[in-house]
């Protein structure tokens, strides 16, 4: 198949720090191409591909204080994307509601994977267009009635996180994510403030929640009990997570997925998250962590966390979690699409790959 990938271009792909989904985008693009497939990744300048790269701009937008508007640069990919459309079997998009009027103004169809929330505004759009095709990436996204193909979970190579039989003394626990309310850290803190744990926080800090950090969060920060790291790179990642004794995912917003979560699981390490969101759907109780009604709870179930087996964490992100199967989720969904749209109105795919 000749595919495209649409990726947003906030980050690069994949991303050196934080970014979820340009991760899932990397490893997908990678691994299609790895299986034979034609693929062109959209994305900034800046990121590494197996596949040929497209880019509008040199580099990850977060990155260039001169960029002040977004929006343009995103309109100019996407407008390449689809000036090139009738080179594509497919065109898959990444980037939310952006694509969706531009998707039928072509005959290569556009699946679109829902890494975001809905929101009171956005649904308006995606109403609109609700006979397009889309992914969900948990079961509970599918809080609009949209064309949903099927709901494939994130993939991560499980060999990029190293296993760790046992947590680092003196043990501690993680927290891993955007310092946002909707993430959490706050609770997370009083979790560790209450237990006496020590609690490493890493994560990106946005200009839009620095506010809410310096009130909530920097006043906590000691550099013993309660330790920030800031934004930390992948190996930094890994180490955090797989040294810890367990990881906390204290979410406050329904959550589609939360890639934390099997990245932790992967070293081995069990997760302790608040049932919200895609957390029941990702964790498995009394296995590879606990879901919980209430932080509250999250902080007593600390010491059962502490007597999960680690490597049985790992095999079930390795069973359930992985870029294969993530990968043969997507291929299906491809050719599904496909299908579907030579019987709907006589496209003829055969003709069109000789072209």
């Amino acid at each position: 198949m000749k595919i495209a990938q649409v990726a947003p271009l906030w980050e690069r792909v994949p991303p050196p720090t934080y970014g979820g989904i340009e991760l899932v985008v990397s490893h997908l693009t990678d691994e299609l191409v790895r299986r034979g497939h034609e693929v062109t990744l959209f994305a900034s300048g800046d990121s590494q591909t197996l596949a040929k790269l497209e880019a509008v701009y040199p580099r990850a937008l977060r990155l260039d204080p001169d960029v002040k508007e977004y929006a343009v640069y995103e309109m100019l990919e996407l407008s390449k994307v689809y000036q090139l459309a009738e080179e594509f079997d497919i065109i898959h998009s990444h980037v939310g509601i952006s694509a969706l009027p531009l998707a039928n103004l072509v005959s290569t169809p556009t699946v679109h994977t829902l890494h975001g929330r809905f929101t009171t505004d956005n649904q308006n759009i995606f109403i609109h267009h609700q006979k397009q095709p889309y992914v969900s990436i948990s079961n509970t996204q599918r809080q609009l009635n949209l064309n949903y193909i099927d709901t494939i979970y994130n993939g991560i190579n499980v060999e990029d996180y190293p296993f760790v039989a046992k947590p680092k003394e003196p043990p501690y626990l993680a927290f891993l994510g955007r310092f946002s309310p909707d993430k959490g850290p706050q609770h997370a803190l009083t979790i560790a403030k209450q237990t006496g744990w020590c609690l490493k926080m890493a994560g990106k800090l946005d200009v839009e929640w620095t506010g809410f950090f310096n009130k909530e969060i920097a006043p906590h920060i000691d550099g013993q009990q309660i330790q920030y790291l800031g934004e930390i790179s992948h190996a930094e990642k890994a180490e955090l997570l797989g040294n810890a004794a367990v990881t906390l995912f204290p979410i406050t917003w329904q959550e589609p997925f939360g890639l934390v979560m099997i990245e932790s699981m992967a070293t081995g390490t069990p997760v302790i998250g608040i049932n919200l969101g895609s957390v029941p759907e990702v964790i498995t109780q009394n296995l590879s962590g606990f879901i919980c009604q209430s932080y509250e709870e999250m902080a007593t179930m600390i010491p059962l966390a502490l007597k999960l087996d680690r490597q049985t964490c790992r095999e079930y992100v390795k069973n359930k979690f992985s870029v294969t199967q993530m990968v043969n989720g997507y291929e299906a969904v491809y050719n599904k699409i496909i299908q579907d749209r030579m019987n709907s109105n006589g496209y003829c795919y055969a003709a069109k790959k000789q072209l």
